[in-house]
């Protein structure tokens, strides 16, 4: 029998306020959500929101927290990466109708380019999820992962050129102004230096061609992104389909479990702090060796991560720290990130511009082609089709921003190593590869 105390606060907890003050966006409770919210938006209007991290963070994770939360939340969405993709397109759509005010630009623009927060997000990933990895499935799904990734490059660009010349687009067309960019690795890394090479080329300014190599490359990391969320539903409903971030079938269950084991250390803050150190050398080091190698500082960051983990030369509370930086920046930080490259690197014109029907159907194409054939080589390969699948989508994202989207949608942010190597190493090839044949074939 309750007691009458018992029967009191059972009346309270069913209150309205009682209902309004346990409902959370994201994990913040609904009225604190609300004050944040509001003394953000009044420093916005009054000017007094700084141009700094500090106010960069602050727009970004208000707007990151409740995208996210309403993407997790909403039928449909939920299961084609609706946080990913509210995140992106709705900061997007703001900044296309000057829904967001001065302020909250220059505090976002701050963060982004200024600070450099989304390199600072993937050295962390990379840097603790490579350190926090078994040695053992580290090396094979490296070795592994190039098979895929070329024949998922074939298959995308022969039927996606096919596709697009039955959609009358033409090959030369297609080729070189939709499937290339697709798979260029990103806007930073690959569609710019892909539009120098076609103005040498060409003879043509450079600013020509990026309004040309843009809509393909953003509107295939839509289509991959989606994919991605595909992905992980049928990983969820075939379990034998998906390792759950882990790309190489080992076969040796006791050394998944040490492993597991590993990583479920409790946290030492100390430790974290060595790790974010840590990450922070990691990516001053592929700056520093890019001057003596003509390869990507971001691809010299992953290889040295990743011979160091191979060598098993880094104190294990050192891996322990990086580790566990990385799954506090994955787990806080990646929807604010996502709405800071939605402002800033998606612009909301050229998505809308690129949308006719054969326009679609090619991009759609490509990027299926991609991912069907990342899933079956999976098979033969000893590997997670659903993993062997998704880190082939990241071919076809927009570079380290597509990267994070893909992975977010797919909540697989710990296999950032395997999808920074196939977006950059294999976006590199493709810029090299295009430009050579664009100029036997102009």
């Amino acid at each position: 029998m309750k007691t009458e105390e018992t029967l009191v606060m059972d009346q309270i907890g069913s209150s309205p306020w009682d209902k309004v003050r346990t409902f959370k966006i994201g994990v913040i409770p609904l009225p604190l959500y609300l004050i944040i919210a509001a003394v953000i938006y009044a420093a916005s209007v009054y000017g007094k929101l700084p141009a700094d991290m500090i106010g960069g963070f602050a727009i970004m994770m208000i707007m990151g927290i409740f995208l996210g939360d309403v993407g997790i939340k909403l039928p449909i969405l939920k299961d084609i990466g609706g946080p990913a993709i509210l995140c992106m397109f709705v900061p997007s759509i703001m900044v296309f109708y000057n829904l967001l005010n001065p302020a909250s630009m220059k505090a976002i623009t701050a963060i982004m380019k200024t600070s450099n927060f989304l390199y600072f997000y993937i050295a962390c990933l990379v840097t603790g999820s490579i350190l926090g990895m078994q040695r053992q499935v580290l090396i094979q799904g490296f070795l592994r992962l190039f098979v895929p990734l070329v024949v998922g490059t074939l298959g995308s660009v022969i039927v996606g050129v096919s596709v697009g010349v039955l959609a009358g687009l033409g090959a030369h067309h297609t080729f070189f102004y939709i499937v290339i960019p697709i798979i260029s690795g990103g806007i930073g890394e690959g569609i710019l230096p892909l539009s120098m090479a076609y103005s040498e080329i060409l003879n043509q300014p450079y600013e020509k061609f990026i309004p040309q190599l843009v809509p393909a490359a953003m509107l295939g990391n839509v289509v991959a992104i989606m994919l991605a969320g595909y992905l992980k539903k049928l990983g969820e409903r075939k379990p034998h389909l998906t390792g759950n971030g882990m790309l190489v079938k080992t076969g040796d269950d006791a050394l998944l479990k040490a492993a597991q084991e590993g990583n479920n250390k409790p946290v030492e803050f100390p430790l974290m702090g060595a790790g974010l150190l840590l990450a922070c050398s990691f990516f001053i080091f592929g700056q520093i060796a890019n001057v003596f190698i003509s390869i990507p500082a971001a691809i010299i960051m992953i290889f040295s991560a990743a011979i160091v983990k191979a060598l098993n030369i880094m104190p294990a509370k050192m891996e322990q720290g990086a580790y566990h930086m990385y799954k506090f920046v994955a787990a806080s930080l990646t929807w604010a990130l996502m709405v800071g490259l939605g402002v800033l690197y998606t612009p909301w014109g050229d998505v809308v511009a690129a949308l006719t029907p054969a326009y679609v159907l090619t991009v759609a194409a490509t990027v299926i082609a991609m991912i069907a054939s990342g899933f079956y080589i999976g098979k033969v390969m000893n590997m997670y089709p659903v993993e062997s699948a998704i880190v082939t989508a990241c071919h076809s994202g927009l570079g380290g921003t597509g990267d994070v989207a893909i992975l977010s949608a797919s909540n697989r942010m710990e296999m950032m190593p395997f999808a920074q190597v196939a977006t950059r190493l294999g976006g590199a090839s493709m810029v090299v590869i295009a430009a050579i044949l664009l100029r036997m074939w102009q």
